[in-house]
């Protein structure tokens, strides 16, 4: 039987603290040619698991500001390889992504600049079928065209990885047929956690008013919905809205209990938005009557 070769690919995992599951994502990477670990000085045996699995370990000291930890990788590192896929720790690629990805990557004819990859989440120990279902993100993409847009001023106080920045990428895009495991919120605890981070880069974003997507944008669904995004922040009843958008639109309640605890939480982390850009703006209020006193 013949072994293929590596496939030609450069795979980016930004790492923090990820021994608890950064071997199931290795696991399933490992026909990648080139495995390049971004850490921030993890301290429970990350490194040794990645080292473990023959990957490159690359430090990197977040100045608080920008850049972030990949979009810092992109510019910073030399990759071996043309097309590059973003992968979590918390991620995983099922088996039959390595056949579709080589033929990809393969392909000299290939005119696009990246691809969309749909993601499912796990919650509550289930995966989740309706609640943020389908998820496309970005992630494979050639590496001379993609890079995240940096759309806030200061310290979001929301952690050196990028949050909901978006990926702008210079050409067209296409969808791959192989989905993503994404156990990102296992439990509540996990959601919780991190939706309280994401709050507060959110928050910054709604109130430097920097939610329109820039001319940088030239991918349509990108632009589409950053637009939305947009629209968003500007209507009343936010938390109550994302609550339905997530149990009613996407018929989260089609997922039963979990549906329904899922979307109540996106209520609160919208809630956690709008209650943190008042709090920025009363602060910044202040500073100016202070300063004009």
């Amino acid at each position: 039987m013949q072994t293929l070769t590596k496939v030609p690919l450069t795979v980016l995992l930004p790492v923090k603290n990820e021994a608890h599951q950064i071997e199931r994502a290795l696991k399933s990477i490992l026909w990648a040619d080139e495995i390049i670990i971004v850490d921030s000085q993890s301290t429970d045996g990350t490194i040794e698991i990645a080292e473990h699995y023959g990957a490159q370990i690359i430090q990197f000291n977040f100045n608080g500001v920008w850049p972030k930890k990949r979009n810092w990788a992109l510019e910073a590192l030399p990759f071996r390889n043309e097309w590059v896929l973003i992968l979590d720790a918390d991620e995983v690629m099922p088996p039959e992504t390595e056949a579709e990805i080589r033929s990809i990557v393969t392909d000299l004819k290939n005119p696009h600049a990246g691809y969309w990859i749909n993601r499912r989440f796990l919650f509550m120990d289930k995966w989740l079928k309706h609640a943020y279902f389908p998820n496309w993100i970005i992630r494979l993409f050639r590496h001379k065209l993609g890079r995240y847009q940096r759309i806030t001023e200061g310290d979001t106080s929301s952690g050196d990885n990028e949050v909901h920045e978006p990926f702008v990428v210079e050409g067209t895009t296409g969808f791959l047929k192989s989905m993503m495991d994404h156990y990102a919120f296992p439990d509540i605890h996990s959601f919780v956690e991190r939706h309280n981070r994401y709050s507060n880069w959110e928050a910054r974003v709604a109130m430097d008013k920097r939610s329109a997507p820039s001319a940088a944008i030239k991918d349509q669904k990108t632009r589409l919905k950053w637009w939305l995004k947009h629209i968003f922040l500007h209507l009343p009843f936010r938390p109550t809205l994302r609550f339905l958008y997530v149990y009613v639109f996407q018929k989260g309640f089609l997922d039963g209990r979990r549906g329904y605890y899922f979307s109540r939480l996106h209520g609160i982390y919208e809630f956690l938005n709008v209650a943190k850009t008042f709090e920025l703006k009363a602060k910044r209020a202040l500073e100016k009557s202070t300063d004009n006193a």
